[in-house]
């Protein structure tokens, strides 16, 4: 033992004290089971226990010897640890060790050792050991630690989540469950529990397993088999990582590989023919699927009204959910848009953590949320106001200032302005211009940044058609020439049969979204071939117009016109060597339209339905006459999908009221026949006729039409094939009648792009008249109808 000086200078000093009368008992139990072995073999060789005389020899024997008691039953060796560590020390430990050794009676042993052998090599260590410390030693050690205390901790609550982690018990393999086969790929085989209900999502698990494997991949592969056991290690991985997907975090993949098995022609004999092609299975053990524990989504617990709710709701998942981790990703992005949506331009959300607790059979998700403040709609302001003024910004947006902030609509302000063609890009920054309180939202600035287009465009087409003959058309416009949106466009065409040029301006988004105004000055020559007419005329219109970036369930046009024009039915001869005199008319009306759309596209529509109605009130003047009527037109049609096929129909009917027919222009009558009309007879083909065979025009007319668009494989289901039936009737009178209904058949091919499908036809008459071709041939852009 150390002198005092070293024992009072050793560190640390305070665990002396506690701990020495606890190392003098564990010394005592330790040294007792290392005598308890010694005593056993001193026996086994012979010896006699204490108390007990051992005669040197024969001769030395006492004349009456006393009878030899039976040895001592051995103390039981300790198995481990715990059997050496007394049960008073575990109860009271301080109390134990506080109360040292029991002095034994006269002539016994120490209660906590076992008596040593005479001899024994350890009897005066052990005895010099136990004994008590010289009492010049004990006023030092008691100074030593006159202020020592301690504290005794007080007892822990139990943790229910270590006693339950504590009961988690090792799985045991035995019998696996009765299982079902679903045959993936030629040597791909799973395994699944045939059990109702042991596994819900196993077809959503098989078809995306079938996507992902890569086993599957070499179905059909010559030379194989050196690459499926390294493929069917990285199946078996992807397996455990789809079940932790879909919530089974205890599943187990058991993986089988065989090298091929011997076919057999019947059930006993083999074949010598051997099957040598690679086959794997996996036995899919889903296990108990777990569930959400604990949400937390950070600050945004702290909201409070209909804001939480709606932000709650959106997100969704809830303590108890199945835990599907594709759900969490699903369900963060609505929380995003949610949150856009709500009015919170600068939240935030950190990367979700999920914690699988085991024992609880749940995952506690955290996913930190920072609202970042409500806010309302303030100013939009551009960066290149010469170029588009803020002020025409903030008419084209679809929110005021005060409206609370929504993603969308910041979206859309967005493409509205890409979609005016004057830019190249855009950049729409939310800035806070007011900070929210408790009461009212703050306010954001929508600051637009973009970079100027080339406004000034030259197109140009040339072409050829067995109605139009040749045709040449060029167009200049400069489409912010009076900005913002001010377009001036120059036209003209020269053709076989029309001559045309013309000069216009059109202001887009005019003092609104999607509202033009535009005013046309033009000439023309047209000779068709019910028509020929020469005249020029002013024509102005304002509409809410449809689009493909929006397309509107209502949109409507007004506008005006003054013509005049000279014109006659085309080579229309009274007798040989004369023609009919030409007539002038000046005509001067108003118009309006308006569409109701609630098909699903405009370019190619596959359900729903459209409807048109045209009214145009028009006085006319003639040779000192003044005539005044009325034109009038409907249109419907209507689309279904039945299954890959869409089936379409369309009826017109059409009137002009108040005049007798031959006060009307020619160019304003009625005619039918065409790509767009009755297919299978030219443009104006159908209706009354004069003896020469020439189209007079009509005051009634009546279309119908009804085709299937089938939908083919061919590249990649961009082709579809039109069969089609049309059918229309002209006549002179304003009511519609069916006195001369001409019936068109045909086929057609349609290819879908990105800008709507590309169309042709193949028509012919099925009641054609003398001045009918067989066979009609039509070429456009868009459907029909």
């Amino acid at each position: 033992m150390a002198s005092p000086s070293n024992f009072r200078e050793a560190e640390p000093r305070q665990f002396v004290k506690c701990n020495l009368g606890m190392m003098t008992g564990l010394g005592t139990a330790l040294l007792t089971l290392l005598a308890q072995p010694v005593a056993a073999q001193d026996e086994a060789a012979g010896a006699v226990p204490a108390g007990e005389v051992i005669p040197a020899s024969e001769d030395d024997a006492p004349a009456q010897e006393t009878p030899a008691r039976p040895p001592p039953e051995p103390a039981p060796v300790p198995r481990n640890l715990d059997q050496l560590i007394p049960p008073d020390a575990v109860e009271d430990p301080e109390g134990w060790a506080t109360r040292g050794v029991i002095a034994p009676a006269a002539g016994q042993p120490p209660a906590d050792q076992t008596a040593l052998a005479p001899g024994d090599p350890f009897a005066d260590d052990l005895d010099a050991f136990l004994s008590p410390p010289s009492p010049d030693l004990q006023p030092a050690l008691d100074a030593a630690f006159v202020d020592f205390t301690l504290e005794l901790p007080e007892r822990l609550a139990p943790d229910p989540e270590v006693e339950s982690l504590a009961s988690i018990a090792v799985p045991l393999s035995g019998e696996l469950p009765e299982l079902e086969d679903v045959r993936v790929g030629d040597t791909l085989v799973l395994g699944f529990p045939a059990a109702q209900g042991a596994f819900p999502e196993r077809r959503e698990f098989v078809a995306r397993f079938r996507e992902l494997s890569t086993l599957r991949q070499l179905d059909g592969e010559a030379d194989s088999a050196p690459q499926v056991a390294a493929r069917a290690r990285a199946d078996e991985e992807l397996l455990g990582e789809m079940l932790r997907t879909y919530g089974y975090y205890s599943g187990e993949v058991v993986r089988q590989l065989s090298g091929g098995r011997r076919a057999r022609s019947n059930g006993d004999a083999p074949d010598t023919e051997t099957v040598t092609e690679p086959s794997v299975r996996f036995d899919i053990l889903p296990g108990t699927r777990y569930q959400f524990g604990r949400i937390d989504l950070g600050a945004l617990s702290s909201l409070a009204g209909r804001d939480a709710e709606r932000l709650l709701a959106a997100f969704a998942i809830k303590q108890g959910d199945p835990l599907y981790a594709d759900r969490i990703i699903d369900r963060e992005i609505e929380l995003r848009v949610a949150l856009g949506e709500t009015g919170f331009p600068f939240a935030s959300l950190a990367e979700p953590e999920l914690l699988i607790d085991h024992a609880r059979t749940e995952g506690d998700l955290s996913l930190e949320v920072d609202p970042g403040g409500k806010y309302a709609f303030g100013n939009v302001v551009s960066g290149d106001p010469a170029f588009l003024s803020s002020r025409h910004l903030e008419r084209i947006a679809r929110f005021s200032p005060g409206d609370t902030y929504r993603q969308s609509l910041e979206t859309d302000l967005r493409r509205a302005i890409i979609a005016t063609g004057l830019v190249t890009s855009v950049t729409v920054t939310p800035r806070e211009t007011a900070p929210p309180t408790e009461d009212d939202p703050g306010e954001v600035a929508l600051d637009i940044g973009f970079e100027r287009a080339p406004v000034r465009t030259i197109a140009g087409a040339i072409g050829y058609g067995t109605e139009d003959g040749f045709k040449v058309e060029g167009r200049w416009e400069n489409r912010n020439l009076f900005p913002p949106e001010g377009a001036l466009r120059l036209r003209g065409i020269l053709g076989t049969r029309e001559a045309l040029a013309s000069i216009g301006v059109r202001r887009n988004n005019f003092r609104g979204r999607d509202q033009v105004l535009t005013a046309d000055l033009f000439a023309s020559d047209i000779n068709t071939l019910a028509v020929e007419s020469r005249g020029f005329g002013i024509r102005g219109t304002f509409e809410k117009v449809s689009n493909i970036l929006f397309q509107k369930p209502i949109s409507w046009q007004l506008g005006g016109e003054l013509l005049y024009t000279d014109e006659r039915n085309r080579l229309l001869r009274i007798a040989p060597g004369t023609s009919q005199a030409r007539r002038a008319f000046l005509i001067g009306g108003v118009f309006g339209n308006v569409t109701i759309d609630e098909s699903d596209d405009l370019l190619d529509p596959t359900s729903g339905y459209r409807a048109t109605l045209f009214i145009a009130p028009e006085v006319s003047r003639s040779r000192g006459e003044q005539s005044f009527y009325l034109r009038g037109q409907a249109d419907a049609s209507y689309y279904r999908s039945v299954g890959s096929t869409v089936i379409a129909g369309r009826v017109r009917a059409a009137t002009i009221q108040g005049a007798s027919i031959d006060d009307v222009a020619p160019s304003r009558r009625l005619y039918a026949g065409g790509g767009g009309s009755v297919r299978g007879y030219g443009f104006q083909g159908v209706g009354p006729r004069d003896v020469l065979g020439n189209p007079t025009g009509g005051a009634s007319l009546v279309e119908f039409s009804l085709e299937a668009r089938i939908e083919t494989p061919l590249l990649d289901g961009a082709v579809e094939v039109v069969p089609f039936v049309d059918a229309g009737s002209v006549g002179r009178d304003s009511t519609p009648g069916f006195d001369d209904i001409r019936y068109g058949a045909g086929i057609g091919i349609r290819y879908k792009t990105s800008f709507g499908p590309i169309r042709v036809d193949v028509a012919t008459p099925i009641n054609p008249n003398r001045f009918d071709s067989p066979v009609v041939v039509y070429v456009s852009l868009g459907q029909a109808f």
